[in-house]
């Protein structure tokens, strides 16, 4: 994957990022004007106005007058916001890849997401397709349509390995579920958010049994029967899985919920068609929504879902900017910030 300088190698970096900056001050959050995303249903608009104890203006491409602070909930920053005036950003959504290629972010800004139940819907979605797949439901629907009787194999899945890339909420919530039926789970990311110094030992975060380097999964992706990917999209990631780590497969399934451009849908592609892998659902491509010519409908063993993995609801947006406004009200940064320079 391509790299810029001075951007870790891995997602395993051992070196330590600079952490995004404090939470806002009191005084200055107390004077925060509160804008809010066109898109917002007014039943949440309302809850944000209570939470925050202010009512809420437009989120536009114009600055309203003053020179107070702004907080901001929405999914996009205009770039007439990009700027000192910016105190806080919520985004609705757990991907902030879009805000953050957008233009440059204001260095002393806070920006937070949502998560919501994410972790658990993603979960589900991946363990269903695998159990889908383990008892052949797709082949039994085609049968089904055919009106044609035949038996077919089922397959176990306790005891084999899923690798699962990226190991923050998504991933280890993924992790959790599929260990709760026996699958070896094997996680690869980094240790901690803002860590692991050099030298100390990798902490194995619940719902995997092992977790791996980037670097280290080579041996792995020959082993596993699932490789799943929960990763965001970062420089570090555009076209992480390529065509080495597609190689290094051995008839796994591939799964991805996480940024359709970490694939490279070409590697992808030649992977399915001479059998290192062995199927691909892919609930996210490079490029939404893929029109109806799009060669992606084309790929062999392969089924696309219209990125609905992990649907954000509004009591998810009220619930996490809720913790988060929370945090900040305390002097605390919230455990939904994120790592501007890292991207997640």
């Amino acid at each position: 994957m391509s790299e810029s300088s001075g951007t870790p190698h891995s997602l395993l970096a051992c070196g330590l990022p600079v952490p995004p900056p404090p939470p806002p001050a009191p005084d200055a959050l107390a004077r925060a004007r509160l804008l809010v995303a066109s898109s917002l249903d007014p039943d949440l608009v309302r809850e944000l106005e209570r939470i925050t104890e202010r009512g809420a203006e437009p989120l536009t491409d114009v600055p309203p007058p003053s020179d107070a602070p702004l907080l901001c909930v929405g999914d996009a920053l205009p770039d007439a916001l990009r700027t000192d005036r910016l105190l806080w950003f919520h985004s609705i959504t757990a991907g902030t890849d879009r805000l953050l290629s957008g233009g440059p972010w204001p260095g002393p800004a806070l920006l937070t997401r949502t998560v919501g139940r994410m972790g658990e819907r993603m979960a589900q979605y991946v363990l269903g397709w695998i159990l889908a797949e383990a008892q052949s439901v797709p082949e039994f629907a085609e049968q089904h349509a055919r009106a044609h009787w035949e038996r077919l194999p089922s397959e176990l899945v306790a005891g084999q390995t899923a690798l699962i890339y990226g190991t923050g909420r998504i991933g280890a919530a993924v992790g959790r579920l599929l260990a709760a039926c026996g699958v070896r789970t094997v996680g690869v990311g980094r240790t901690s958010r803002y860590g692991p110094e050099p030298g100390t030992d990798r902490v194995v975060p619940p719902g995997f049994d092992r977790v791996i380097g980037a670097a280290e999964d080579t041996g792995v992706l020959g082993e596993a029967r699932w490789v799943i990917s929960t990763l965001p999209l970062t420089a570090a990631t555009e076209g992480f899985f390529g065509a080495d780590r597609f190689a290094a497969v051995r008839g796994a399934t591939f799964v991805n919920v996480g940024r359709g451009a970490t694939v490279d849908m070409g590697a992808l592609e030649t992977a399915l068609r001479d059998g290192r892998v062995r199927r691909a659902v892919l609930d996210v491509l490079p490029a939404e929504p893929a029109a109806p010519e799009d060669p992606v409908w084309k790929l062999p063993r392969t089924v696309i879902t219209s990125h609905s993995s992990g649907i954000t609801t509004d009591e998810d947006i009220a619930v996490d900017f809720a913790a988060c406004w929370e945090d900040v009200t305390a002097g605390r940064r919230p455990g939904l910030t994120v790592d501007t320079a890292r991207g997640y």
